[in-house]
C-alpha cells in the first residue's frame, strides 16, 4: 500500500462531518465512563453501573415518545436512579436500610421493567431499538455539547474530590471517623456515574453501555495499582477500543457501538492472557 494510499485509508472516515461528530461523542463518552469505570471497579460498583445504563430506559422512552432531548430523560432516569439507591441503602449498617446490591437490583429491575412498559405504549419495538444499542452518527449537536458540559463537570468533580474519594475507596470506615462521610462521598459518585452513563448511552445505547463503564477500566486495573495511573490507562483503553472501532464500522458496515464494545472486550482478553502468561 502506497504511502497516498495509506493516508486516504485513514482519512477518509473523517472527511464526512457525521463521522467526525461521532469520533468526538465517543471519545468525550469514552473518558467520562472510563474515569468514572475505575472507581467502579475499584469500589466494586460494576452491579450499579450495569443498573445505572439499564434504568436509562424509561427517561429515554419517554423523551422519544414526547419530543424532548434524550440526554434530558436519561439524566432525569438515572438521578431517580442514584436516589433511590442511596435512600433505600442508607442505614444499612444499622439495619435500618438493606445492603447497597440488594437496593440496586430493585431499582434497577423495577426502572428497567417501567421502561419495557412504556415502549409498548410508544410504538413499535423497532422504534426504541436505537435506544437499545445506540446510534453514534445521529448524535445530535445539542447531544455533543451536553456531553462535553457532562465530562467537564465529572472531570472537574474528580479533580476537586480526589484525595476524599480515594480515601473512601481505600478504606470508608476510617474516611466516616474522620468525617469525610463515605456515604455522601457514594451518592455524589452514583450522580456523576449517571451523567457518564448518559454520555454512553448516546454512543452505544442502554444495553452496551455498562462495557463502556467497567471494561476499559477492569483492563488497567490488571496494570495498575494507583488509582491515577489507572486512570490514565482505561482512558487510553477506551480510546484505542473507540478509534478502531469506528474504523471497522466504516470499512466493514458494522454498527459502531458493538464494534466499539466488542474492541473494548477484546483488548480485555488479550490484557488478561498477557497477565496470564507473563504472571
Amino acid at each position: 500500500m502506497s504511502l497516498l494510499a495509506l493516508a486516504n485509508f485513514i482519512m477518509e472516515p473523517w472527511s464526512m462531518g457525521f463521522m467526525r461528530e461521532g469520533l468526538v461523542a465517543a471519545l468525550v463518552a469514552g473518558l467520562s465512563c472510563a474515569l468514572l469505570g475505575v472507581y467502579v471497579v475499584f469500589r466494586r460498583l460494576a452491579f450499579a453501573g450495569e443498573a445505572m445504563s439499564h434504568t436509562t430506559l424509561p427517561g429515554l422512552v419517554l423523551a422519544q415518545m414526547y419530543g424532548f432531548s434524550l440526554a434530558t430523560g436519561a439524566l432525569a432516569s438515572n438521578l431517580v436512579t442514584a436516589i433511590g439507591i442511596s435512600v433505600l441503602s442508607s442505614g444499612a449498617s444499622r439495619r435500618r436500610g438493606v445492603r447497597e446490591d440488594a437496593a440496586i437490583g430493585v431499582v434497577f429491575t423495577g426502572m428497567f421493567a417501567l421502561g419495557v412498559i412504556l415502549m409498548s405504549f410508544g410504538g413499535t419495538w423497532s422504534d426504541f431499538l436505537h435506544l437499545l444499542f445506540g446510534n453514534i452518527l445521529c448524535v445530535t449537536r445539542g447531544d455533543l455539547w451536553f456531553m462535553i458540559g457532562a465530562g467537564f463537570v465529572i472531570v472537574t468533580m474528580l479533580v476537586l474530590l480526589h484525595k476524599e474519594l480515594e480515601l473512601s475507596s481505600y478504606d470508608a470506615h476510617y474516611a466516616d471517623l474522620i468525617g469525610i462521610g463515605s456515604g455522601r462521598l457514594r451518592l455524589v459518585l452514583l450522580t456523576l456515574v449517571a451523567l457518564a452513563v448518559v454520555s454512553g448511552v448516546q454512543v452505544v445505547g442502554v444495553i452496551l453501555t455498562s462495557a463502556l463503564l467497567i471494561t476499559p477500566a477492569a483492563t488497567a486495573a490488571m496494570f495498575a495499582r494507583r488509582l491515577v495511573p489507572m486512570m490514565a490507562l482505561s482512558v487510553a483503553c477506551s480510546w484505542i477500543a473507540i478509534i478502531t472501532g469506528l474504523y471497522i464500522s466504516y470499512y466493514w458496515s458494522l454498527p459502531p457501538g458493538a464494534a466499539i464494545v466488542a474492541l473494548a472486550s477484546l483488548i480485555f482478553v488479550a490484557a488478561w492472557i498477557w497477565r496470564r502468561i507473563t504472571g
